[in-house]
């Protein structure tokens, strides 16, 4: 299909981002001229409070301006990624925010080279009490920091940084086509990066297993190229963790939210210990779809027969509103904005880029990428992206620019703890038997791709990164090889692991997200805890959670997630996670009788 087909009111409007490309390129104009005056302060930030005043605010300007050039361009791109001049407005935007950047670089390097004492006593100043938690973290930072020419020189390497996941992303959404995928009947039935999953989960195995054939085989032909580029990825996050004295590139990553390294070593060796639960899913899984052998490509099928679950859009819209109730009219009221306003690009289209998000700045309205199917899985992925907006929306209604975002850490807390809230209100609302089966299926679904799904992908995270640091090679037999061994003893004994399996790390655009992965299963396990509060509790834990999605970096996540009712530096979340999801497989099995 393409973008011209589709109604106005299903495409995003990112006017209020930028009315026009013009505006956007007067923007350059602007962000090249505040970088001007912010360079003239150079040597003088800390002369007196006036001045400390000016530059931080030009320096938290060029920051707005700076995200909303690229925001725009990469959304704009994402339409369809085959249109050279948003590649090219990408690019301009890159360019523009790397050479900006190498301009003020010395901005940081020079207030940690300042007296506390007087930095303090500038922020005694009504207009600037609010730095104060900022000026803390960066004074954390301050032995990762580098001189004025080494920062110069890594604004400028970033760029080049960038590269492989740039080539990654057009190689994915640009470059790469699929054969059709055929079924029993003969009919053809196109893959894409969007409709794979779909296909999988077809009841019709003749063409699942040819959609996983046929799709798997392009990424083979691709492996060499592939393997390449997340080697450079993982060579760049080496290098960078390097330059700023760090011991890994993992120590790096979590240093920024102050996440101890033992939270995510600590979800996969509990993810670990708690196998058999997903084993015997896995076991009922082949039982009930009468199968002599579950292979891979079986296990997205749907396990309970004769049940359709067809959900067209406005369907779907009004099924996730009605499910949010339990967090209050002002939640819901502003949900249903999203919709009218248009903060959501509902169908794919040819170029466009695959999968979903929520993205966005501080100066717009959250926007939302789909690739809408008529399906249960589109209905939850809308209610997740959503869950991410409402969680922007709140953070920028509440908090400055300065604490206006808020970590990957917490990211994933609203989207699933939205998810959980649709999935009580589905098994609350429908009595048939049959359909019942279904949602807790889908339920389970869930924590098969959101916990053991992801901590196998952080485990092989870990793994790359901690291989090339001991001095080894990202090769494609490397990679291969690790990657199907992870399969095994994730998937055990009762699935057969198809060798095509092995190149499906080269198909996950996360492994160039720098160490993202491990935190959709914590965030996943928060969600379970806060989302039974909700509907346990009533007013109070709402309270708590709304607090929790209007709190951006105004505090550290692990502390924000504390006072929201869910401690993750101890075990119990992820382990009363695998707890639910073994009653939820008993459940389900006692159902299939």
């Amino acid at each position: 299909m393409q973008r011209e087909e589709i109604h106005e009111m299903d495409k995003w409007d990112l006017s209020d981002l930028f009315a026009s490309n013009k505006d956007w390129e007067g923007s350059i104009s602007d962000i090249k001229r505040d970088a001007e005056t912010l360079l003239s302060l150079k040597g003088n930030l800390l002369k007196d409070v006036s001045t400390f005043k000016k530059a931080l605010g030009l320096y938290e300007s060029l920051q707005r301006k700076m995200i909303n050039l690229i925001s725009y361009a990469k959304m704009r791109m994402d339409e369809n990624t085959k249109v050279g001049k948003y590649q090219g407005m990408v690019s301009r935007g890159e360019k523009v925010t790397t050479e900006t950047q190498k301009d003020i670089a010395f901005f940081v390097p020079e207030l940690l080279k300042g007296s506390e004492e007087l930095i303090k006593s500038y922020l005694q100043d009504d207009e600037l009490k609010h730095y104060r938690k900022f000026f803390d973290d960066l004074l954390r930072k301050k032995p990762h920091i580098l001189s004025e020419e080494m920062e110069s020189v890594l604004a400028q390497v970033n760029e080049l940084g960038e590269a492989p996941s740039n080539a990654y992303g057009m190689l994915l959404n640009a470059d790469m086509t699929f054969e059709d995928a055929v079924d029993s009947d003969g009919e053809k039935h196109p893959i894409t990066n969007g409709s794979y999953i779909p296909l999988l989960m077809s009841k019709d195995r003749i063409l699942r297993k040819d959609a996983f054939e046929k799709y798997y085989s392009v990424y083979y032909g691709h492996i060499n190229t592939l393997s390449s580029l997340l080697q450079s990825e993982v060579n760049k996050n080496i290098f960078f963790s390097r330059m700023r004295n760090f011991s890994s590139a993992r120590e790096a990553a979590l240093f920024e939210n102050r996440i101890p390294t033992t939270v995510p070593d600590r979800l996969i060796e509990a993810v670990n210990q708690n196998l058999d639960a997903f084993y015997k899913y896995m076991r009922l899984r082949k039982q009930v779809l009468d199968l002599d052998e579950l292979h891979l490509y079986d296990v997205y099928a749907p396990i309970v027969k004769n049940v359709e679950f067809k959900i067209p859009y406005k369907e779907a819209r009004e099924t996730v509103l009605e499910s949010l109730a339990p967090l209050g009219k002002k939640y819901q009221d502003t949900v249903a904005s999203a919709f009218e306003n248009r903060w959501i690009d509902v169908y794919e289209t040819e170029g466009k880029r695959s999968g979903a998000y929520s993205w966005g700045t501080y100066d717009s309205r959250p926007y939302i990428l789909l690739n809408h199917k008529e399906n249960m899985d589109s209905m939850f992925t809308l209610t997740h992206e959503l869950g991410h907006s409402m969680h922007s929306y709140l953070t920028q209604e509440k908090q400055p620019f300065v604490y206006g975002n808020y970590s990957i850490f917490v990211a994933e807390v609203a989207s699933t703890t939205n998810e959980a809230l649709l999935n009580h209100y589905l098994l609350e609302s429908i009595d048939d038997s049959e359909k019942r089966k279904y949602i807790l299926n889908h339920y389970l679904e869930q924590f098969r791709g959101t916990i053991f799904r992801q901590t196998m992908f952080a485990e092989f995270e870990r793994d790359i990164h901690s291989h090339v640091e001991n001095g080894g090679a990202l090769t494609n037999e490397f990679l291969c090889n690790h990657y199907l061994e992870l399969n095994k003893r994730y998937f055990g004994p009762d699935v057969v692991i198809d060798e095509e399996i092995q190149y499906e790390w080269s198909r996950i655009p996360h492994m160039y997200y720098n160490f993202y992965v491990y935190q959709y299963a914590t965030g996943f396990s928060a969600a379970i805890a806060l989302s039974n509060q909700i509907l346990s509790e009533g007013k109070p834990a709402v309270d708590r959670y709304l607090e929790f999605l209007s709190s951006g970096s105004m505090d550290y996540p692990i502390e924000i997630l504390r006072k929201a009712g869910a401690d993750m530096e101890s075990e119990d979340p992820v382990n009363n996670a695998m707890q639910v999801f073994r009653e939820a497989v008993d459940e389900l099995e006692k159902l299939m009788g």
